[in-house]
This record gives structure tokens, sequence and C-alpha cells, in this order.
């Protein structure tokens, strides 16, 4: 597999398992046997994952990733060897950063449900070609994933400007908008992905998506209530 099928929601969903690091290996940069240099993406896949786990509390050092030639069997054991001694050195997950399991978990379930968001925000970023090492610390800093996950947003469709078209539910890649014909739409914001799709796609004429951003959402209309009331001309 391209290591540029890397996607952070991989990384998470291991450490919600209970994997205690991620060694990622991967073709030498400029050196793609597809033409698609996907290990200039993983590489920056790795750099704003790692910056997402010191966000949560998670020693980064959990993550690595290294590019070698397929030839090069003894620089692979040499890399993945190295990894586990300092894995083994970090400790368990979540239990070496004095994390308790219950939000340790509560941490990776919010990034994970976040991982498209985080890569629709950043995808000019993340798909630049680093070319000198020296860039890698700097390209994702602290304070630009504390701003990321500061000013997160969310979408409300406006109960009198729905029109029930079922436009966003029919687009919604998550099945995350509740309402048929005839009923208000409600998005649910525990399947909601954040992709944007539902306010790109409703009619302007309606403009009934909202997006939302440092404030909480409103609560969801009653279900009793969403039956849509047209006015007669």
């Amino acid at each position: 597999m391209c290591s540029g099928r890397v996607d952070p929601g991989f990384v998470f969903r291991a450490f919600s398992k209970g994997v205690d690091g991620v060694f990622i290996g991967g073709c030498k940069l400029n050196e793609c046997n597809y033409t698609t240099h996907g290990n200039y993406h993983a590489l920056n896949m790795v750099l704003l994952t790692r910056r997402i786990m010191e966000h949560i509390g998670l020693n980064p050092e959990r993550l690595s990733i290294n590019f070698m030639s397929g030839a090069e069997s003894n620089v692979f054991v040499e890399a993945v060897n190295g990894f586990v001694q300092e894995v083994k050195g970090i400790g368990p997950l979540g239990k070496a950063e004095g994390i308790d399991p219950d939000t340790l978990k509560s941490k990776l379930d919010q990034v994970q449900k976040l991982v498209p968001y985080i890569k629709r925000i950043n995808k000019d970023k993340l798909a630049s070609r680093l070319t000198n090492p020296e860039e890698y610390e700097g390209f994702f800093t602290r304070a630009e994933i504390d701003q990321l996950f500061s000013e997160v947003v969310s979408y409300y469709i406006e109960p009198d400007k729905c029109q029930a078209c079922m436009i966003c539910a029919r687009r919604c890649p998550e099945e995350a908008i509740a309402g048929g014909k005839g009923q208000i739409h409600v998005i649910d914001q525990d399947k909601c992905i954040k992709c944007d799709t539902c306010f790109d796609v409703c009619p302007p004429r309606f403009g009934a998506v909202r997006k939302i951003s440092g404030e909480p959402v409103p609560p969801p209309l009653a279900i009793d209530q969403r039956t849509l009331v047209r006015q007669k001309a």
C-alpha cells in the first residue's frame, strides 16, 4: 500500500485499540514508484498527527515515519527495532502520560470524529512537499493546532428556513441529517463529521444551514415539532 494512503484516522484508531506506538514505512522521498509522491503526503500527515497527539496529551514519539528503499531490509529492521525500544521506554499508552483510560478514550473518539474536518482545514498544507528536514518541526505549530480545536465549527439547520427539500439529507456522506419530505431537517451532531457538504448544497434562496463557531449549537427541534407547515399564498 502506498504510504500516501496513510490517514490520521488509522493512527488514532490504532491508539484507541490500545496500541502503544505506530510505525509507518514509506519509499524514499522523491523516489515514488507510482509517480504520485504519496510519501510527501504521508510525511505531512504524520507531522500533523504528532501535533494533535501533543494537543491531547500523548507523547508524539509514539508515532514514527521512516523512508527507505524496498531493498534496504537492514534499514527497515534497524528502524523498527529502534522504534520498539523507544516505545517500550515511553511506557503504556495513556498510563505513561498520566491520562486515565476513560479520558483517553474520550479524547481519541473526539479526534477520530474530527479527522475529516481537520484534513479539510489543512488541505493546502497537506499537499506541500517538504524537501528540507529543518522544516519539519515548525510546519504545524502548537498554536495552530490549539486554535484549530478551539474554533471547530458545527452546522445547524434553522427550523424557520428549512423547506424540507431533502438536498442536504441526500448529500450528507454520514447520513447525519434526519428528516424526510414535509419534515424540517435536523443534524445529528454526534454523527456529523463537519465536512461542510450541507452548508454548500443548501440552496441559497433558503440559506437554512448555519455555520457555528465559538458558541453552543441550539438544541434540536423536538420530533413532534418537525412537520413543515407551509404558508398559503
